[in-house]
C-alpha cells in the first residue's frame, strides 16, 4: 500500500507539472484580461494536433514540434479573442467567458471535421519503463516533465526580464497605473492572449505525447486547469503551478481508492471547497 501511495505521488507530481503549463496560460489571460477563457481546452487540442502534424508529417523532433504547437495555438487564441470575445468586452466578464466557451466548441468541431475522431499517436520510440526499486517511471513521462519545467522557466524569464513581460505584470497588477506609465494595454492584451493560448497548446501536446491526440484531448483538461487556477488563486502565476501540482497528486491518489473514471470528481470537489472556505485561493489576495 505504501509503494502504491508513493507511486501515485510520483505520477501526480509529473502529471501536475504538465498540467501547470496550460494552467499558467489560463491564469495569465485571467490576470491581464480579467475573464476566464474557457476556450483553453480547445486551444490545448489545437496545439496537440499542431505538434502531431509537425512530428508525423514534417518529421520534426519533439523540441521542434513544441514551438509549432505554441505558435499555432497562439494564433488560434488570437482569433478567438478577436472574433468571439473582444466584441463582447463591454458586456462584462461573464459574457466574455460564455463567448470563449462557445468559441472552444467551434474549434473542437473544426478539429473533429478536419482530423476525425480517431486517436492519433506521435512517432516515438518504444521504450521500457525504468524501475527504481519498487517504482516505475516512463522515459516519455520524464521527458515531458523536463519539457514542462523548461516551458515554465522560459515563461518566468520572459515575465521577469523582457520589457513586454514586465508590461504584462504591470497591467495585471494595476491597469490604470500601467496606462499612466505609457504601457499600451491593448498591445499587452494581445501578447498575453498569444502567450496564454500558446502555453495551452504546448500543454496539450505534452499530454498527447504521453497518451494520444483526439478532438477531446484538451476538453478533458478544462476542469483540472480551472480547479488548479482556483486552488492557487485566480491571477496568481505561482499559485497556478502549486495548484496544478496539488490537483495532479490528488487525481492520482484518488485512483487508488476510486475507479479511474471518477478522477475528474477531484476537480469539482476542490473548486467547491476552495470557493467555500477560501475564495481567493492559496496565493490569491482577498478583495477588499
Amino acid at each position: 500500500m505504501i509503494e502504491a501511495l508513493l507511486q501515485a505521488l510520483i505520477n501526480g507530481v509529473i502529471a501536475g507539472t504538465i498540467l501547470a503549463v496550460p494552467a499558467l496560460g489560463f491564469t495569465a489571460i485571467f490576470a491581464v484580461l480579467n475573464y476566464p477563457n474557457f476556450a483553453i481546452g480547445a486551444l490545448a487540442t489545437v496545439g496537440a494536433y499542431a505538434g502531431w502534424v509537425g512530428n508525423t508529417v514534417f518529421g520534426l523532433p519533439m523540441l521542434g514540434a513544441l514551438p509549432l504547437a505554441f505558435g499555432v495555438a497562439g494564433l488560434a487564441g488570437l482569433a478567438v479573442q478577436s472574433l468571439a470575445v473582444k466584441p463582447l468586452e463591454a458586456s462584462g466578464a461573464l459574457m466574455m467567458a460564455i463567448a470563449s466557451l462557445a468559441a472552444g466548441l467551434v474549434l473542437e468541431n473544426i478539429l473533429r471535421f478536419g482530423f476525425g475522431n480517431d486517436l492519433r499517436g506521435f512517432e516515438l520510440p518504444l521504450l521500457r519503463d525504468w524501475r527504481i526499486g519498487e517504482f516505475r517511471i516512463g522515459p516519455q513521462q520524464l521527458e515531458n516533465f523536463g519539457l514542462a519545467l523548461a516551458c515554465m522557466a522560459l515563461l518566468w524569464a520572459f515575465l521577469r526580464f523582457s520589457r513586454t513581460g514586465r508590461a504584462m505584470r504591470a497591467v495585471a497588477d494595476n491597469r490604470d497605473l500601467a496606462l499612466l506609465r505609457g504601457v499600451d494595454p491593448v498591445r499587452v492584451a494581445l501578447v498575453t492572449v498569444i502567450v496564454g493560448a500558446g502555453l495551452a497548446g504546448m500543454g496539450g501536446m505534452l499530454v498527447g505525447l504521453d497518451t494520444s491526440v483526439d478532438p477531446l484531448t484538451g476538453t478533458r483538461l478544462v476542469l483540472s486547469i480551472f480547479a488548479a487556477a482556483v486552488l492557487g488563486g485566480l491571477g496568481s502565476i505561482p499559485g497556478a503551478v502549486a495548484g496544478a501540482i496539488a490537483i495532479g497528486m490528488a487525481e492520482e491518489l484518488s485512483v487508488i481508492v476510486f475507479n479511474p473514471a471518477y478522477r475528474l470528481v477531484v476537480g469539482f470537489v476542490v473548486i467547491l471547497i476552495v470557493l467555500t472556505l477560501r475564495p481567493a485561493g492559496l496565493f490569491g489576495t482577498r478583495a477588499s
